[in-house]
């Protein structure tokens, strides 16, 4: 029988798009205001993987990938969700979202995502969340699974998560 121990603290992350800068910028003030500073933000990057956001969003949509400086537990992930789904709703114009957070963490071995949506590969967490491990970390870089969005699989945002990653794994070392 194994023993449980307490999880190790991982690296918030959160993925925002948005075709509107202005919307970027106070979806991250919010966030900074539940989750504490920021320390790393990604350039933006063109999103067009998919035209799925296109009928609420619009076109020209762009992604920005941001991380905290605290630490938090895995367990926090659902609370976040649900904070950034409040976020959205706020920021929204006419019923219409004009920015997707999507949150989640990483750790050394994984990326994961937060999801209000049930799939094969998804498993339920609290307060009707779900979490899908996104990547995973073998052979010294991020890969994908055949679920993975096809942005996330490119190589460009893995070796983005694999920068995250090295600065993570600095942050924990002290």
């Amino acid at each position: 029988m194994g023993t449980a121990q307490s999880p190790y603290p991982v690296k918030l992350v959160a993925s925002l798009l948005t075709g509107r800068l202005a919307a970027l910028e106070g979806a991250k003030e919010a966030l900074v205001q539940h989750a504490g500073p920021i320390d790393w933000e990604s350039e933006l990057l063109q999103f067009d993987h998919t035209d799925y956001y296109t009928a609420e969003m619009g076109t020209g949509l762009v992604r920005q990938i941001v991380t905290f400086a605290q630490l938090v537990t895995p367990a926090a992930l659902p609370a976040i969700k649900v904070q950034t789904n409040d976020i959205e709703r706020a920021l929204a114009e006419e019923g219409k979202r004009v920015v997707n957070i999507d949150p989640g963490y990483l750790s050394l071995a994984k990326l994961v995502l937060a999801s209000t949506k049930d799939h094969a590969h998804r498993v339920y967490l609290d307060q009707s969340i779900y979490a899908e491990v996104t990547l995973s970390y073998q052979n010294g870089r991020f890969r994908p699974w055949a679920w993975t969005y096809p942005d996330y699989a490119s190589d460009r945002y893995c070796s983005l998560f694999g920068e995250i990653r090295q600065r993570y794994k600095r942050q924990v070392a002290g």
